[in-house]
């Protein structure tokens, strides 16, 4: 404990940047799989051959070992934050496309039905039905997403990503447990603050009568 307390005395400034750089390259790839995996998601629910291979490619990548992936990105685009990006980018869409498929498909056809009976278009029954009602289910993918994601961005360090990753595996290599510490600490609080604040915002987005239902259940 008395090494854990002094080298964070001696290192909190790098300790933050570190934290900042995990945080971002996080969310970054969180944000980049938000934007794909939740359209891709839609779009799928209208296409089911289509999703049956789409949600197959997806889960084989998503079995591949992290370092695999980060290995094949090195050539492509060097080392670094943006292969460490790019590779945890493919980890995020899973979880979301499969929370996306799952929870817009789950809507009772009938609610579409009187969108299409009151006039809507497409766009206007995803915007005012689909997405509000297949918000819970959605965000619930992009929580657990994000959760990984923290947890898999330590591996960056090895890709010359930075992160607290280098925490980690300094300690190892150095046999320095309080590094250790240092580095798997703050990755496991991110985890449960970004997790929290995701709790927050879905509840805040989901409509109040699915709230409302929720809370009596």
């Amino acid at each position: 404990m008395d090494a854990f307390m002094q080298f964070m005395a001696s290192n909190w400034n790098e300790l933050l940047l570190k934290t900042w750089q995990h945080f971002y390259i996080s969310m970054i790839a969180v944000i980049l799989g938000i934007f794909v995996a939740v359209p891709l998601g839609i779009w799928l629910t209208k296409y089911p051959k289509a999703a049956n291979i789409v949600m197959g490619i997806a889960g084989v990548i998503q079995t591949f070992p992290s370092l695999a992936i980060l290995a094949f990105f090195i050539p492509v685009l060097g080392v670094g934050k943006l292969p460490a990006i790019a590779a945890l980018f493919f980890y995020s869409v899973l979880p979301i496309l499969r929370n996306t498929y799952t929870g817009v498909k789950g809507i009772d056809p009938n609610l579409l039905e009187a969108g299409r009976g009151m006039g809507m278009t497409g766009w206007e029954r995803i915007l005012h039905v689909e997405l509000p009602l297949s918000t819970p289910v959605i965000m619930a993918g992009i929580r657990l997403s994000t959760v990984y994601l923290i947890g898999w961005a330590t591996l960056a360090s090895f890709i010359g990503a930075g992160g607290l990753g280098d925490y980690i595996f300094s300690g190892l290599n150095l046999y320095q447990p309080a590094m250790i510490v240092v580095g798997a600490v703050p990755v496991t609080l991110l985890a449960l603050i970004v997790d929290y604040l995701l709790g927050k915002l879905e509840n805040f987005s989901t409509p109040k009568g699915i709230r409302k239902q929720k809370q009596a259940a």
